[in-house]
């Protein structure tokens, strides 16, 4: 439990930096210039650099049998994309910094998520990952609060939101150091109690050695991911409702805090029900946010939705990587949180340039009507298949 509580702290630290400046992304690109299309295109890349690099430092880090300095590389590598997007003048330095920030997620994400399934107690693993999503978001509410005294009350600029998100990103990487890494059993240990496995090596003929569910529900995240546009078009549309940068970083506080009151419960229902079920209620919820951004012109709408984003992000997040380390083999849980993430940035890319091309040709509500579909789609398809 205590690695889990200093992983949980170092999201904390390091949400709290990148939720500071993340809100501000889509409007800080409109004053440089950029069109709807442009921040599609960053994002696409950014989200999908971030996804891609997943698999292969889960599978790297199984392979060494080490979660630990992949973690802390990452983090590390995250905090200095934040120094890229202080010094940025243009969108093309925007996009450097992003897919900066983006590339040390990439590599830390599945070995963490490896070490905190790890790190579990028996039956308790749900619990374990909503937890650590609980503090994560914590600190991400924290950072916008931040973000929105730095905007007001400090009268201060983007430049100056970026400069003090350095802070928390670097008290993150130092805590990061306290964790105790646990061995990770070899295949000949495994024997006697777990099923045998053969080595997965990224193609089609593993994919199909994987378990059946495990198969079905990595197709259907890929097929979920291709409505799944970046967030910073949610901010982009309420910004064009009227709502100033002020009360976009309060639109973001409403998700976050929502995603921190649900994401510990939800972790700990799931060891009790299941995960599916839970799954497939966010799934829903994602469609209903999404017709109704298409939708909303009053200001009160939106603000109601954000609060519903957060709940599905929330029943999702951690679960779904519960749900993926229990059809797992004990020796690829990282590889296997990490394809999981990879085949999301697979379909990220397309799903954030997309939306941006649609909303430039045929308006807001496009984007969001696709995504709509896709999310009540995918939790069809998890109730029938899975």
């Amino acid at each position: 439990m205590l690695n889990i509580i200093i992983l949980g702290i170092t999201s904390l630290l390091t949400d709290m930096s990148s939720e500071m400046i993340y809100p501000l992304i889509a409007v800080y690109l409109s004053s440089l210039g950029a069109t709807p299309a442009i921040i599609g295109l960053i994002e696409g890349i950014a989200e999908s650099t971030a996804s891609l690099l997943k698999v292969f430092s889960g599978y790297f880090s199984d392979r060494a049998k080490n979660r630990k300095s992949f973690t802390i590389f990452g983090y590390s590598f995250s905090m200095i994309g934040k120094f890229f997007l202080y010094i940025s003048t243009s969108w093309h330095l925007v996009l450097l910094a992003r897919i900066s920030d983006r590339f040390g997620k990439g590599v830390r994400t599945a070995p963490r998520d490896a070490l905190i399934a790890e790190s579990a107690t028996e039956g308790k693993k749900g619990m374990s990952f909503g937890l650590h999503r609980a503090m994560d978001t914590i600190g991400a509410a924290a950072g916008v609060l931040l973000a929105y005294y730095f905007i007001t009350a400090w009268k201060g600029g983007y430049k100056t939101v970026f400069m003090w998100s350095l802070v928390p990103a670097f008290l993150g990487v130092i805590v990061l150091f306290f964790v105790k890494e646990k061995t990770i059993k070899t295949d000949k240990e495994l024997i006697k109690t777990d099923k045998p496995k053969s080595k997965f090596n990224f193609s089609l003929k593993s994919f199909k050695r994987l378990d059946k569910k495990l198969q079905y529900f990595l197709l259907i995240a890929l097929l979920f991911t291709l409505g799944n546009s970046s967030n910073q078009f949610l901010f982009l549309r309420s910004a064009k409702l009227g709502f100033s940068t002020a009360n976009i970083i309060l639109l973001y506080l409403v998700y976050n805090i929502v995603y921190a009151l649900v994401s510990y419960p939800a972790g700990v229902i799931s060891d009790k029900i299941g995960r599916k079920k839970l799954l497939i209620l966010g799934y829903l919820f994602y469609g209903i946010v999404y017709f109704g951004f298409a939708m909303a012109s009053a200001k009160l709408t939106i603000w109601i939705l954000f609060g519903l984003y957060g709940i599905y992000i929330g029943v999702t997040e951690g679960i779904e990587k519960a749900f993926i380390s229990d059809l797992a083999h004990p020796e690829q849980k990282a590889t296997m949180i990490g394809l999981h993430a990879t085949i999301i940035g697979i379909g990220l890319f397309p799903a954030s340039l997309m939306a941006g091309i649609l909303w430039n040709a045929f308006g807001p509500a496009i984007p969001f009507i696709v995504g709509g579909v896709t999310g009540v789609l995918s939790a069809v398809l998890l109730l029938f298949l899975i």
